[in-house]
């Protein structure tokens, strides 16, 4: 008998085992193909896609609005941190040379960042400016208003002033020293709570998103119904069959993002003429602040997160309650 017909002939398929790079490859094909395919579902019912958008731009736009007034406020809290000054009023008996020695040795103090003398004379002279009652404060026997001195503090937080003014107030020949702080304080208090309901409301309408993308994808579920009771039969993972709805959950959520950058930069844009002209009737320049490219990124990262996570919650939920018959 030949060698040839001792070998047992082979019969039947032959396993093929992909390698790890074709795996790879597969499946960034898979994630390309069900991301234009969720994509192209969206864009066959416009107007349905584009009113889950937009509740979901109105759902982002009152936190993201009050996190740029929380911004503005910042930028304002730092111009009156470099405002804040104490004045120290020095005694009656003080006279002008002395003022200089004193203010000199204000100007040395630890914690002391500037200071500027104002002489007894030139203090009436701002008073009666400022009252414009030249005529009739210059008709005084005596000036009645002592030398001082306004100093600037290094760190000018409510703590490290008021520090700074009881060791000032130690001081030979200082009389006085004046700081009005509870403003401020109140602008800060005033910036924390704003925070904390900024914080409030952020997760507040991130939940509402939650539900507007789940609902959403809730309804696509139901509608392909049949089709995922199909592929389930023929072997389909649950992940599988979550791909196309969590792309159109990150879709949905992109495009609401998209949509709420461009209601705050109209908003912006509609209020920044008011605000720069009451900024102005108070002497100040003052231009509200603008997401940027950080803030858009941002913006979009957490509405596209947000829809993403909507989808999944939902598709997960009723996959589990769907079964292939």
């Amino acid at each position: 008998m030949s060698r040839q017909a001792q070998k047992p002939a082979q019969r039947g398929a032959r396993a093929y085992r992909a390698g790890a790079s074709g795996r790879w490859r597969s499946w960034g094909r898979h994630h390309r193909a069900m991301a234009r395919d969720s994509a192209m579902r969206l864009l066959r019912h416009p107007l349905s896609s584009l009113l889950t958008m937009l509740a979901i731009a109105i759902a982002l736009v009152l936190p993201a609005g009050l996190w740029l007034a929380l911004d503005g406020a910042r930028l304002l809290d730092a111009e009156l941190d470099e405002s804040a000054t104490l004045t120290a009023y020095l005694a009656e008996r003080v006279d002008d040379s002395e003022a200089g020695r004193i203010e000199e040795a204000l100007a040395a103090q630890q914690g002391v960042a500037d200071t500027r003398l104002i002489t007894a004379a030139e203090g009436m002279a701002e008073f009666q400016q400022s009252l414009g009652l030249e005529d009739a404060l210059a008709r005084l026997p005596d000036n009645p208003l002592p030398a001082s001195v306004v100093i600037s503090p290094v760190d000018p937080s409510p703590e490290a002033v008021r520090r700074l003014a009881d060791e000032l107030e130690g001081l030979n020949g200082v009389e006085e020293v004046r700081l009005d702080l509870a403003w401020l304080e109140r602008l800060r208090h005033l910036a924390e709570l704003g925070q904390r309901v900024t914080l409030a409301l952020a997760v507040l309408f991130g939940m509402g998103v939650l539900l507007v993308v789940g609902n959403t994808i809730r309804l696509a579920v139901e509608n392909r119904r049949q089709e995922i009771e199909v592929v389930t039969l023929i072997g389909a993972t649950h992940p599988f069959v979550r791909r196309p709805f969590l792309y159109s959950g990150a879709w949905y959520g992109l495009g609401g993002g998209i949509l709420a950058w461009g209601l705050l930069t109209l908003g912006g844009d509609w209020l920044s003429g008011p605000v720069s002209a009451l900024a102005a009737s108070y002497g100040a320049s003052f231009a509200l602040p603008t997401l940027g490219i950080g803030g858009s990124a941002t913006l979009l990262a957490c509405s596209t997160l947000l829809g993403w996570l909507g989808a999944w919650i939902a598709v997960s939920r009723h996959l589990a309650q769907i079964r292939p018959r």
